[in-house]
């Protein structure tokens, strides 16, 4: 079965003002979704990152397709890799850390990677989880995930979602999200605030809820000596510290006097990364994302890398949609060691997907889908309403920083800032 075209779509969906340590979400998010097709009809979905120049570089690598087995993930790799002839690309929007050449291969590669798995699914008539070794859960837990947020994007009227820029504010969005969606662990994302108003946020919400694994994450904001403050004022409160510091030198200092783990998806976030976070003891969970590493076998790769290490396993999210959740649902079926609730954004976008029947959680979790291949499928309507959205709204590249300068312009991006 050999590949004959491939078609890239950039669409953009509604995103809240949800903010972080570089700003604030824009009003669209921006995604790509892949579609591989096949000379035996049997076509396969993937979903990416939407930004200009990761579209250009999968849009570049498509045509080098053509005539692969969709088996030869290996040759796929390959003429990945040749397309973009070296190309390191860059995380612009500095919320998931330094890109190196074999990574970007890693990021664009994926897109494809994963529709093949949906094709060979459904030639085969069995779900992914199955093709990746068989499903070891039924459903995948998922965490409610947390945003200090403004009530409304401005000059537009406030979202369902409502206004968090207190404790008080994001218990009540946490009663929310669980009350809804059943979530049995809660992720805090940080590094708005100074440190102690976001300690008193993660103390607030171990009243509301004393029974929830709680995590911070803050996005390396803070020094490796803030960090520590930090660590133990919350001992005993959550389950890990994600990012709190940058880099790995920084985060090694951290994991050295810390009495939690410490997790990542910015120090650590290609292959090339592990040896030397091992080596330093900077990190002790791995938030994995197929997205960036490399699709779901290499995913896999990762989830035996960590099993050898002793480290933990989780799973990181950006703003996606449901072909991005069915992947990393059939991924955290199929991965034994995944020992904690993986991170969505899905509540916060869920409202524009673009698949037939969108996902909806079962006390937090996912039931793993168990039609042939991703088990999703393309709403065609939806997607061409998603793919006017990006010709319209008049964005190509995420700016956090620079829709946060908008409105306030003494804003300063700065890592860290406390």
């Amino acid at each position: 079965m050999r590949i004959t075209d491939v078609t890239v779509t950039p669409v953009a969906f509604r995103d809240p003002p949800l903010l972080n340590s570089v700003g604030v979400h824009e009003p669209w998010a921006l995604r790509t979704i892949v579609e591989v097709h096949t000379d035996e009809g049997v076509s396969g979905l993937g979903e990416t990152y939407g930004d200009l120049g990761h579209l250009n570089r999968v849009r570049a690598a498509a045509p080098a397709l053509t005539g692969l087995d969709v088996h030869d993930l290996n040759g796929l790799h390959a003429r990945v890799a040749a397309a973009l002839g070296g190309e390191a690309g860059s995380d612009r929007h500095g919320l998931t850390g330094p890109l190196t050449v074999e990574s970007t291969v890693d990021r664009v590669f994926a897109s494809f990677e994963v529709a093949t798995w949906d094709i060979r699914g459904k030639a085969l008539g069995r779900p992914v989880s199955d093709l990746l070794g068989g499903r070891v859960r039924d459903a995948v837990p998922y965490s409610a995930y947390l945003f200090y947020k403004w009530a409304g994007h401005p000059e537009a009227e406030h979202d369902a979602f409502g206004e968090a820029l207190d404790p008080a504010g994001i218990v009540t969005q946490a009663r929310m999200l669980v009350a809804e969606h059943g979530f049995g662990s809660i992720k805090l994302k940080g590094g708005v605030y100074a440190p102690h108003l976001e300690v008193e946020a993660v103390h607030a919400l171990r009243e509301a809820f004393p029974d929830h694994p709680l995590r911070l994450d803050p996005n390396a904001a803070w020094t490796p000596e803030t960090s520590l403050k930090v660590a133990a004022e919350l001992d005993g409160v959550v389950e890990y510290l994600e990012d709190p510091a940058p880099d790995i030198d920084g985060m090694a200092r951290v994991a050295a006097g810390a009495p939690m783990p410490l997790a990542t998806n910015m120090c650590v976030i290609a292959f090339e990364h592990i040896a030397p976070a091992v080596e330093r003891g900077a990190v002790q969970v791995i938030l994995s994302d197929h997205h960036y590493w490399g699709g779901l076998s290499r995913s896999k790769e990762l989830a035996g890398i960590c099993r050898t290490f002793g480290l933990g396993l989780s799973m990181h999210s950006n703003s996606h949609l449901g072909i991005s959740l069915a992947a990393m649902t059939h991924l955290a079926a199929a991965t034994p060691n995944l020992n904690y609730a993986c991170d969505t954004h899905y509540p916060w976008n869920s409202a524009d997907d673009v698949i037939t029947e969108p996902f909806t959680f079962v006390d937090g979790a996912v039931p793993v889908p168990t039609a042939p291949g991703l088990g999703v499928e393309l709403d065609r309507d939806a997607l061409a309403r998603a793919a006017e959205n990006y010709r319209r709204c008049g964005l190509v590249q995420r700016d956090d920083t620079g829709y946060m300068q908008r409105h306030d312009p003494s804003y300063e991006r700065k890592r860290p800032r406390w």
